[in-house]
């Protein structure tokens, strides 16, 4: 029987015996019961036993264990009684021998003043001796000599910082390192400038046991100064047939030749605390701060005489960067801890000549932009439709130079000229622009020329034309998103390592200022078009180019609705002429039916433009009028519509203002002119435009019946039907 179950905090009673009883075969057997009770009494008495003899072992054991425990209590309180004796006896020894100690402390403290008395009456009596000897000696001007006494004397004067005169001595002792400096100076200066390795020790030496290590140093600056400056006017002179980029190039070769050569001969002369890289960095701004000619005067000599200016001034940036990369490896390699101005200031006067070139760079950029415009020869002879052609051939070469221009900016500015990228990139698509308005007058030059006749030849360059401004436009919207990512992408980038921080080193203030302006704009998600000026010039020329394309399209119309206001169109309809006719035998006359015709071939000549997928055109099209927006996107269908609508307005209004301008009409010239009006109005219908609300107006007007026409016209513009009442001379009830 397994009783490993009783142990358990849960245990159920009832459910342990109907597990047991579970099995169907032992419920009626009573043996089986019988069973497992004897087997349960039994292990109870197993258990009692158990209990009974454990309880005997604890009691027996009790005893011995109280006993322990007395012995460790009687042990413990013989213990802090001897601690208490022990700790008594401390403070009666520290009582009993304080003033002892206290006067061995005194005695010791006289003795050391008396030691040092002495040893200060020695030196003083030492400085004497060698003050006396260095005057023979510096006699000599022998420098291992003066400078050996000279540290005997800095050795005793540290001695004798009590005495009363030790100011005096001070000055005393650095006006004989002084002499001995101006000694040695002139043979310190050969020894460097000649590069002796012994001679330089022995010099380091000497100086840094005088404490004039970093005026040792001083000199070898100069030196190398000297040195580096000579190998310029040097270089100078024996490349004078060569042009500036090379002579800048092979003097940044010299210089990091020099710095392997130099970080080679210091770590042998210096001593270690001395780091030869953080030396010959001072030396090395100083030189490119101090270069005679300057690196910018060799510039401005040379912008002078290149024909690419921009050019130039990359190879001399992309010079400048490759040097400094080149020689902060070096540095870095080098393991000595620089500090991150020092490092600042190298890469200062390593840019310094670009700053005033970089604060300048919209106006070269924007000259070398027009230059590359001015070769595309955009500007054809007539006829405009070659002209347009030609146009629609360059946009994807003038969009290749506007993303070159990013690559230069990118070049010569590190992204930090995109300020003046935008500059000038709004006076290169200006002057673009220029062409395209120079095409549409010549387009204009050309309609004039045709008269008042239909000119399908000339609406189709026009609408060529706005293709292609809105091509421009797509472009140019691509091209502000390419530059508005790759300023965030820039700024991320420099914000997240430890890249140089080129808007510091070749931007002026004002300059990085209006960077920085620039970059949080972009950052922080204003509503700012990069290329706004831009885009509002190509949008003013595509409302240009629609209201010329408007007028071509008006024209012939414009000259059929002139017989509208001739007082011979109407004069053939007398009082008596089909007065009593009804109005189905009215037939529309010849200048309306010419209108209807004219515009419903109107759609033909739009298909191959707005009846299909046309983005460029679509663009185009919203930019020159708000009615062109509401139109959705890739519905060219409706934008036709739009343009369809447009014309019948200005139809519509022509017309009004013509039938307005009529001196007087007859009953049935009026009911000629309403039915003329009705044949315009299913001609728009069929065109899928509605009338306008005035000449609707002025063709009820015209029907209206003399006699009723005072009742029956309220409700009508009041223009409107005072207009059609002069004209029908239909007397007013107040006359």
């Amino acid at each position: 029987m397994d009783i490993t179950v009783f142990s358990s905090e849960e245990f159920d009673t009832k459910a342990w015996v109907n597990e047991i009883m579970k099995n169907p075969e032992h419920q009626n057997d009573s043996n089986y019961t019988m069973s497992l009770v004897t087997k349960l009494q039994l292990y109870v008495q197993q258990l009692n036993t158990t209990l009974e003899e454990t309880s005997q072992q604890v009691l027996s054991s009790l005893p011995k264990i109280m006993r322990d425990t007395s012995s460790l209590q009687q042990e413990a309180v013989t213990l802090k009684q001897k601690m208490a004796t022990v700790k008594s006896e401390i403070e009666r020894i520290e009582y009993d021998t304080g003033k002892s100690i206290d006067t061995i402390e005194k005695l010791d403290s006289l003795m050391n003043r008396l030691n040092m008395a002495k040893q200060g009456l020695h030196e003083s009596d030492n400085w004497t001796v060698l003050v006396n000897d260095l005057e023979e000696v510096f006699d000599t001007k022998n420098i291992e000599t003066i400078s050996s006494k000279i540290v005997s004397m800095q050795n005793s004067l540290k001695l004798l910082v009590n005495i009363s005169d030790y100011e005096d001595r001070k000055l005393q002792l650095e006006g004989l390192k002084n002499r001995l400096e101006a000694i040695a100076s002139p043979s310190v200066v050969q020894a460097f400038n000649t590069n002796n390795l012994e001679q330089s020790q022995l010099y380091v030496k000497i100086f840094a046991s005088i404490g004039r290590m970093p005026q040792l140093i001083k000199y070898y600056h100069k030196c190398q100064k000297d040195v580096l400056l000579k190998k310029w006017r040097d270089q100078l002179e024996l490349e004078q047939d060569y042009s500036t980029i090379e002579w800048i190039h092979n003097y940044y070769s010299t210089l990091l030749s020099n710095w392997h050569q130099q970080s080679r001969w210091c770590s042998q002369v210096f001593p270690s605390d001395v780091s030869s890289a953080k030396t010959l960095l001072d030396v090395y701004v100083d030189v490119l701060t101090s270069l005679d000619p300057s690196l910018k005067e060799c510039c401005d000599a040379a912008l002078k005489q290149v024909p690419d200016k921009l050019n130039f001034l990359i190879e001399v940036k992309e010079s400048a960067k490759h040097f400094a990369d080149s020689l902060l490896k070096i540095i870095e390699q080098s393991q000595d801890k620089i500090a991150k101005d020092s490092i600042r200031h190298l890469e200062k006067a390593i840019y310094a000549h670009l700053v005033p070139y970089v604060s300048k760079y919209s106006s070269y950029q924007e000259s070398a932009l027009l230059k590359r415009l001015s070769q595309l020869n955009l500007k054809k002879e007539p006829p405009a439709n070659e002209w347009v052609q030609s146009l629609s051939l360059s946009i994807p070469q003038v969009m290749d130079i506007a993303r070159e221009a990013k690559k230069d900016c990118l070049l010569l500015t590190e992204g930090c000229g995109y300020a003046g990228l935008l500059i000038a990139l709004r006076g290169f698509f200006r002057e673009y622009a220029a062409v395209f308005e120079a095409a549409l007058k010549q387009i204009e030059m050309e309609h004039d020329n045709k008269k008042q006749q239909e000119d399908w030849s000339t609406f189709q360059i026009c609408f060529y034309l706005l293709q292609n401004v809105g091509e421009v436009l797509l472009k140019i919207q691509e091209l502000e998103k390419d530059l508005t990512d790759s300023i965030l992408e820039l700024n991320q980038r420099k914000a997240g390592s430890d890249a140089v921080d080129f808007k510091h080193l070749l931007l002026k203030d004002v300059d990085l200022k209006e960077y920085e302006s620039l970059v949080k704009c972009v950052t922080e998600g204003t509503q700012l078009s990069l290329l706004d000026h831009v885009t509002s010039e190509f949008s003013r020329l595509c409302s240009a180019i629609h209201h010329t394309t408007y007028q071509v399209v008006f024209a012939p119309i414009a000259s059929v609705l002139d017989v509208v206001q001739s007082s011979d169109t109407w004069a053939q309809f007398t009082a008596s002429h089909n007065a009593d006719l009804p109005d189905y035998s009215f037939t529309p006359q010849e200048y309306i039916t010419q209108i209807g015709q004219y515009l419903m071939t109107l759609p033909q000549h739009l298909e191959p433009f707005l009846f299909k997928e046309n983005p460029s055109l679509a663009c185009a099209l919203r930019a020159t009028d708000h009615e062109y927006d509401v139109v959705p996107e890739n519905n060219e269908s409706s934008l036709a519509h739009t343009f369809l609508a447009i014309v019948a307005r200005g139809v519509c209004q022509s017309f009004t203002d013509k039938i307005l301008s009529i001196c007087q009409l007859s009953q049935p010239a009026s009911r000629q002119l309403a039915h003329d009006i009705n044949y315009f109005n299913n001609i728009l219908e069929e065109l899928g435009v509605p009338l306008t609300e005035s000449l609707q107006q002025l063709s009820m007007l015209l029907r209206i019946p003399s006699e009723q026409y005072q009742t029956q016209s309220q409700g009508c513009s009041a223009r409107l039907v005072a207009a059609v009442r002069q004209m029908r001379n239909i007397k007013s009830a107040s006359s």
